[in-house]
């Protein structure tokens, strides 16, 4: 089963109001081009949370701390909340795709062909 974008949205910004609360968000409506600092004003610690929040719904392998490494300050200060989406679907997808194909039913052996019998020297 496919996450969609538009339920890890959801699912982010159910996270959100967790950590934010809902009387701030109530006010905003969170979509792909809601930006993490301009717009939700996000402190540090609650990006902490929200990295936490984020392992327990998928697993390690969405890493928002690993994620955010790979970026410089202003490419932290812009990113919005659809980057996220888009990186948690690609990474999902990946784990996915592993998952099936380690669970899939290996393929027959093809049997080696008899190995020829040494004839003795004489």
């Amino acid at each position: 089963m496919t996450t969609t974008a538009d339920t890890i949205l959801t699912e982010i910004t159910g996270m959100l109001v967790e950590i934010v609360g809902d009387e701030f968000l109530l006010s905003e409506e969170v979509t792909m081009r809601t930006t993490f600092n301009e717009d939700l004003a996000l402190e540090s610690i609650e990006f902490v949370a929200l990295a936490e929040l984020l392992h327990h719904r998928y697993g390690s392998d969405v890493d928002l701390m690993g994620f955010l490494a790979e970026k410089d300050m202003d490419a932290i200060l812009a990113m919005s909340v659809g980057e996220l989406v888009t990186h948690i679907g690609r990474v999902t997808h990946a784990s996915l795709a592993r998952a099936a194909s380690a669970s899939a039913p290996a393929a027959p052996a093809i049997p080696a062909a008899p190995s020829p019998s040494p004839t003795p020297a004489g």
